[in-house]
């Protein structure tokens, strides 16, 4: 008989952490049963910074999700970000061995074991091995078994980090005597919950674009080809507002959310609005244009640097879904259309409304929401397989486990 399991999404953010509790029912149905979340401190640009102030707002996190849902967590998924996440294409190709010619189950397994095989930069890690399609005599092929032809190749988008920050954030979670079953890339899960299937399989980029990091998926024939990283976020645009306007950055950061947008809609420069808003000594007027446009420009520098890392896979014509922006800086005013620009395909704010009720549709939380689908699928595979042991936390050996 197949026991419940009670699985967490971890998101340990800039900005905020936030956990969800699911409840994985018969290894193939999940309920969203609790929720918590804590302001973050000791994370900057998606990575820990302090230790003991992040594990102090993560464990405060989950244990409001736990005190809610009135369970104890059996596993957690965690979400991983930051500029030390970067990743490379792994190929490898075989001769097809079998004497008519036709593509054998060890075929490709042997030339997926070579792709892999690759040595990484010194004290890095795998965090995933995203397959693309195979290729046989040159031509895609998402299944080759059986296929006739003699050169076969296999392709994947291998995305790795850093050993210590990620045993950072694992050994946040261990340390309040939990256990990690995998990690995951935050636009990975993210796009679980704001990107449909079809939308996968026509050509889609997600774009995460949190406080202090922005992470990115692009996927095609419903497969993710490429993901990753940049250090740079909604704290940046705030920034820029403070320097360019001379201002403190708190202040900057009211303004952005009072007044900002992606796209300069105030033309006339004499027009102003007051910088505190409460007309008392210190107060005075800044100009909307300035606001506008130096928000402007840091939000196409920020598209414009995911679209250079994506290079061909970015261009429109392999992009017929579009884009689709989550996050807390998603909720920056004309920021779609400021990356319709940028793409030039049509762009939207996703949420979370197919895979949520409406309290969690908010895109904020939904890095956490595809942690937990992503759970279900694991535990899903595990299941049927009966191995323990897959994902990250496999493949590294217990090299992060508390000593």
């Amino acid at each position: 008989m197949y026991k419940s399991k009670v699985i967490a999404g971890v998101d340990i953010g800039t900005s905020k952490v936030a956990v969800l509790l699911g409840e994985i029912q018969e290894g193939k149905s999940l309920n969203v049963i609790g929720f918590g979340d804590c302001s973050s401190r000791g994370v900057q640009k998606g990575e820990i910074v302090d230790f003991y102030e992040a594990s102090d707002c993560a464990h405060a996190a989950i244990l409001a999700a736990e005190n809610q849902a009135k369970v104890k967590i059996d596993g957690v998924y965690l979400a991983l970000s930051g500029g030390h996440i970067t990743g490379r294409p792994s190929v490898a190709a075989v001769n097809v061995t079998s004497p008519d010619g036709r593509v054998t189950r060890e075929d490709m397994e042997h030339v997926s074991a070579m792709a892999k095989d690759r040595d990484l930069p010194e004290n890095c890690t795998v965090i995933h091995h995203l397959r693309r399609p195979y290729s046989l005599d040159g031509r895609a092929v998402e299944q080759p078994i059986a296929m006739e032809g003699e050169r076969l190749e296999a392709n994947y988008w291998t995305v790795y980090g850093d050993d210590r920050i990620i045993s950072d954030a694992i050994h946040i979670i261990n340390d309040f005597n939990l256990h990690v079953d995998d990690v995951v890339l935050s636009g990975l899960a993210s796009s679980v919950a704001v990107a449909s299937m079809e939308e996968k399989k026509n050509g889609v980029l997600v774009i995460d674009i949190g406080k202090g990091s922005t992470d990115y998926a692009v996927f095609m024939g419903g497969r993710c080809m490429s993901a990753g990283c940049v250090p740079v976020g909604g704290d940046h645009i705030s920034n820029d507002l403070s320097i360019g306007l001379r201002i403190r950055l708190k202040q900057a950061d009211s303004l952005k959310h009072r007044y900002g947008s992606a796209i300069v809609e105030h033309k006339d420069k004499s027009e102003k609005v007051w910088l505190n808003n409460d007309l008392e000594i210190g107060d005075r007027l800044v100009p909307l244009w300035s606001i506008e446009k130096i928000i402007e420009l840091r939000t196409r520098e920020l598209l414009d640097v995911v679209r250079k890392k994506l290079g061909a896979l970015a261009r429109p014509e392999r992009l017929p879904a579009g884009v689709i922006l989550c996050g807390g800086t998603s909720q920056l005013k004309n920021i779609d259309r400021c990356a319709a620009n940028v793409f030039e395909t049509r762009a939207r704010i996703g949420d979370n409304g197919a895979k949520a009720s409406e309290e969690l549709r908010d895109s904020q939380y939904s890095v956490a929401l595809g942690l937990l689908h992503y759970g279900l699928h694991f535990q899903s595979q595990q299941e049927q397989s009966g191995h323990q042991g897959r994902g990250i936390m496999g493949r590294i050996k217990g090299m992060f486990q508390k000593v």
